[in-house]
């Protein structure tokens, strides 16, 4: 199957990426078709030299039936070549690690708020079921007096 995808390059802490057509079997800095254009995430995103591309090759590649990956998708929806792809659903990880704890403990919290509600709503009944023993055994004493009646 053919992937446009980004193949990484630069040096160590400076990542430049190129945009390329390659078998989806092949590495990800190894072999491929063709190179379609270029990535550079260290430069401002309002800069046009943050991003090169190839119109052309680019629409041949998506007409062929190469499947764009996610960040690829994006940076081609950015450019309006092809519809911005749906963003994922992942709300925690916006959140600093040390907050997610903080929320973690706090929801446990209310978890066994709502548990401790459910023991005592659950007492009362078990109060009930222990006032109506008394009164089945007072029944049962009624029931011999009646007899020593007859």
């Amino acid at each position: 199957m053919l992937k446009l995808r980004l193949s990484m390059g630069g040096t160590k802490k400076r990542p430049v990426y190129k945009i390329v057509v390659a078998d989806s079997r092949f590495a990800r800095d190894g072999r491929f078709i063709e190179k379609l254009g270029f990535f550079n995430p260290l430069l401002p995103k309002e800069k046009e030299e943050r991003i090169g591309l190839q119109l052309e090759r680019i629409k041949y590649w998506l007409g062929q039936g190469a499947q764009p990956t996610t960040r690829v998708a994006r940076i081609l929806g950015e450019k309006k070549i092809i519809e911005m792809p749906k963003s994922g659903n992942n709300p925690i990880k916006a959140v600093p690690k040390k907050d997610r704890k903080k929320e973690e403990d706090e929801g446990e919290k209310k978890a066994e708020a709502p548990k401790a509600e459910e023991k005592k709503a659950e007492a009362p009944k078990a109060e009930e079921k222990k006032a109506e023993a008394p009164k089945a055994e007072e029944k049962k004493a009624e029931a011999p007096k009646a007899e020593e009646k007859k």
